[in-house]
């Protein structure tokens, strides 16, 4: 099902501080990705994007682009689900490009990054 709900957002300020503090990250072209494994979670995988206003300073440019990550993310994430075997997860992607990029790119970079993701979490169990 390629759905996007309202369970699978990650709002807690508790919990974005958290995963910065104790989750594990690797880069991926055009994304920064931090994860961390959890048990207090509504939903196996809750993701937040950011855009950095640094990058983007027209609010417009950040939407469209958290747009397109949120859309290649809904499209592609049940493979990823597939493969988590039980496991929550907290996960975060920052777009660290300076450029924007369309959303074919944005799908290939989204599917790559969710592949290595899958590879990070099954070597740590």
């Amino acid at each position: 099902m390629q759905t996007f709900t309202k369970a699978e957002r990650l709002s807690s300020k508790v919990a974005i501080d958290k995963l910065f503090e104790t989750g594990k990250s690797f880069h991926s072209a055009p994304f920064k990705i931090c994860w961390l494994e959890t048990i207090e979670s509504k939903s196996p995988v809750q993701i937040v994007i950011s855009v950095p206003k640094r990058s983007f300073k027209r609010s417009v440019d950040r939407n469209r682009l958290k747009r397109l990550i949120r859309e290649a993310y809904r499209k592609n994430k049940n493979s990823f689900y597939e493969k988590l075997e039980n496991k929550k997860i907290l996960l975060m992607f920052i777009f660290t490009s300076k450029a924007m990029i369309e959303y074919t790119e944005m799908e290939e970079k989204i599917i790559i990054a969710l592949q290595r993701l899958n590879k990070s979490i099954n070597l740590e169990s």
